[in-house]
């Protein structure tokens, strides 16, 4: 793993022939984090990072999903939006009640 301070090399020389080689700049704490990590588990840095990057994108691209859904919903008037102020009376009276 090719190595400049403050740096962490992601890719392996002869790895994904369609992928340039990719560092990723992390603070001292996180850089410090995942060392820790990697120490304890025995697993390269790579593959926690590239873990860790593909269930954030998955995560977020489900988000997106989500609100698109929600938007068109709204949009089409499946669904009918809430005032802010009435949401909040409603989780309070919920909560309230199960008390």
């Amino acid at each position: 793993m090719g190595r400049r301070a403050g740096t962490l090399a992601l890719t392996v020389a002869g790895g994904i022939p369609t992928l340039a080689a990719m560092v990723v700049h992390l603070k001292p704490d996180t850089e410090s984090r995942l060392r820790d990590l990697c120490a304890a588990t025995g697993r390269a840095p790579e593959d926690l990072v590239e873990e860790a990057m593909s269930g954030y994108l998955a995560e977020l691209a489900q988000t997106r999903k989500m609100l698109d859904d929600r938007y068109d919903e709204i949009k089409s008037g499946r669904v009918k939006p809430i005032d802010g102020e009435e949401a909040f009376k409603r989780i309070r009276s919920k909560s309230d009640q199960r008390r």
